[in-house]
């Protein structure tokens, strides 16, 4: 994201704001941006007093706002985090400048509303006060909201889309200085899932012993860890892509020997998502392939692989796929199944696709 890039630039040119408000759905950012402060903006000396971490669960608005007026010890600035402030009920319920409030608050927490709002309008100049919202949006119609947007830091973060997973995990190995190719990228993604934080331990991981420049293959990933080489959703795209039998049946017998570490439901919506791109480029416009690859949201390496999927599959195939998947998700969640198992399920659903 655009502004967690420019926040921690300005952070370390020691450019601070008195009120950083972090919230929204993608927690990774709002640790991203809230460890830089805890660890750096003092150095050690200086946190010994001039530091204050808060959980939101045991305190209330009130606590805050006064820990927040207090005056740093030996040091230009103090730092005050409320972790888990999503916790903190007075700001679950705001204060709507439309609503009636007396209906909506009761005394004491309209009461603690009001101070940080008083707050808000003169921070403590000498004060760096820390919000982490995780996974909620503050309600837009609150003071709070309003006060926030108009004099203050306030991120709110999104949940990255799966097609939108690969180029961020390359953007985040080329930062850290090494390199990885689409395909490589594409297997960290469909393994790891839409968890930036599980993704970036991995990545530290994985170049530990690389030295500087130097490529994350798919073989480092496959040893390092965890997953099959020959066995794994990308190959089993692949296999249903070139409508390679053996291979995707090998395959989707391996994932129903080991179901745990290959879910069938996630499976199924990787699925979806294949065939659903595969639909796209059926329609698209303009199939020249970097068109293709905007247009899929995949990389240019990609789109010879879903010309010749579109080649198997026609769209009236298409359309019995997304029957076939459809039907199979609802069976493997136990509707109308006879009893029948998971792994066996599969093999049909599979079966269905190819012939």
């Amino acid at each position: 994201m655009k502004e967690v890039t420019q926040l921690l630039t300005d952070l370390k040119r020691k450019i601070f704001k008195p009120v950083y408000f972090l919230s929204g759905e993608e927690a990774y950012y709002i640790d991203l941006i809230s460890d830089y402060i805890e660890k750096y903006v003092l150095d050690e000396n200086e946190q010994e007093f001039n530091q204050t971490i808060l959980y939101g669960k045991d305190v209330d608005l009130n606590t805050i706002v006064s820990a927040a007026k207090r005056f740093p010890m030996m040091s230009d600035y103090q730092v005050v985090i409320v972790k888990e402030a999503q916790n903190l009920k007075e700001l679950g319920k705001g204060s709507s400048e439309d609503d009636d409030e007396e209906t909506t608050l009761k005394k004491g927490s309209k009461s603690s509303v009001n101070a940080l709002t008083s707050y808000l309008q003169s921070p403590q100049p000498s004060t760096i006060l820390v919000f982490c919202y995780k996974y909620k949006k503050l309600d837009k119609r609150s003071s709070t909201y309003k006060s926030l947007q108009k004099n203050h830091v306030f991120l709110e973060t999104k949940k990255l889309h799966d097609n939108q997973l690969p180029e961020w995990i390359t953007t985040t190995v080329q930062d850290q200085k090494f390199k990885i190719g689409p395909k490589a990228a594409f297997l960290l993604a469909e393994f790891l899932g839409n968890d930036l934080s599980k993704i970036t331990n991995e990545i530290e991981k994985l170049v530990i012993n690389l030295k500087e420049g130097e490529e994350i293959t798919t073989d480092l990933i496959q040893d390092n860890i965890g997953i099959s080489k020959e066995f794994n959703v990308f190959e089993l795209q692949d296999a249903l892509g070139k409508k390679d039998v053996l291979k995707a049946n090998r395959i989707i017998n391996y994932f129903s020997a080991n179901e745990k570490e290959n879910p069938p439901v996630m499976t199924l919506s990787v699925l979806y998502g294949y065939f659903a791109k595969i639909l796209i480029y059926h329609f698209a416009p303009d199939k020249s392939k970097f068109a293709v690859a905007q247009t899929l949201g995949v990389s240019p390496f990609f789109v010879d692989g879903y010309a010749k999927a579109a080649q198997n599959y026609n769209t009236g195939k298409l359309k019995d796929v997304f029957k076939y998947l459809k039907e199979y998700d609802l069976k493997i969640k136990g509707v109308n199944n006879g009893a029948t198992e998971k792994g066996e399920l599969m093999r049909e659903l599979i079966f269905r696709i190819l012939h």
